[in-house]
């Protein structure tokens, strides 16, 4: 990447929004958040920015590989993002009593995007299973072989039969 490519870069992402949280803000949402030093398990290197990232995903609408470099990897985030989506933990944190009105309208922006997510996940996985059954179906229509008919039989109690209903 040449030099002006990057100057275009920067100028394209100065255009996008930019939310950041706070100092007052980040002390009250910081307790609540896993990861942290005294939590068991693998620690977050940065919630805070990890908190920015997807508030910056949401304010503009982008998709994760759009993501600023400065955030760090589009998909660690995303498959953070994604894991805290699946858990329903934006919910819990919106719904954790915040007293900064700001902060909690900026976490039910949050919770309505990835309830977005969610549905769209629900409906790709629903698209793909109607294919798999559609395609299942072709298929085994293609196996059948048609039943050939065969020629009508004349016997004599055929015979029989039809001279009564002639009759």
């Amino acid at each position: 990447m040449d030099h002006v490519q990057k100057q275009e870069i920067k100028l394209q992402e100065n255009k996008l929004q930019e939310i950041k949280l706070k100092d007052e803000q980040w002390q009250m949402l910081e307790p609540l958040l896993t990861g942290k030093q005294s939590d068991p398990g693998a620690n977050a290197k940065n919630n805070r920015l990890f908190i920015e990232a997807v508030l910056w995903i949401v304010a503009n609408k982008s998709v994760w590989r759009h993501l600023p470099p400065r955030f760090g990897s589009p998909s660690t985030a995303y498959m953070r993002f994604r894991r805290w989506t699946e858990c329903d933990f934006w919910r819990q944190l919106a719904q954790s009593g915040i007293e900064d009105a700001g902060l909690a309208r900026t976490l039910d922006t949050i919770v309505a995007y990835s309830d977005l997510y969610t549905r769209r996940i629900e409906q790709r996985l629903l698209r793909k299973n109607q294919k798999t059954i559609y395609k299942s179906t072709i298929a085994a229509a293609k196996a059948v072989k048609p039943v050939r008919r065969l020629p009508f039989a004349v016997d004599e109690s055929t015979l029989h039969w039809v001279g009564l209903v002639t009759a």
